[in-house]
């Protein structure tokens, strides 16, 4: 038997296998991926404090306050102050308290309405 032919179809395949090899991995390190921009959602509170102002102004609140730091919203709707405190709570939860206070006959409904307002700007 002749080992030159062999020999020699083994380098070929060789060569083949490597060149195959080569621009695969040549090809595969040209994928580029882009990776999407992480931006940073808005804190628990954030959130909460925009939704709060927002439901207020929904139903007619005239906004004459706002505190951010101390977290409490004031304002009026005819002859009704309207107070909101939130408080951030141990487990990073927002905490609310919405109250409505005017002559008595005033609407008694106001605050509850501002809370279901909260609640669907909140998406619950």
């Amino acid at each position: 038997m002749k080992l030159e032919p062999l020999c020699k179809m083994m380098l070929q395949s060789r060569s083949w296998i490597i060149f195959v090899i080569v621009n695969m991995a040549v090809t595969l390190a040209g994928c580029a991926t882009n990776e999407p921009a992480v931006v940073p959602a808005p804190s628990t509170f954030d959130r909460s404090w925009s939704a709060a102002l927002s439901a207020a102004q929904d139903e007619g609140v005239r906004i004459t306050s706002e505190d951010r730091g101390s977290g409490v919203i004031r304002g009026f709707r005819n002859e009704q102050e309207v107070t909101i405190n939130l408080r951030s709570q141990a487990d990073g939860s927002v905490r609310i308290e919405i109250s409505a206070r005017g002559p008595k006959g005033s609407d008694p409904g106001l605050a509850s309405r501002i809370s279901r307002a909260y609640d669907r700007r909140m998406g619950r």
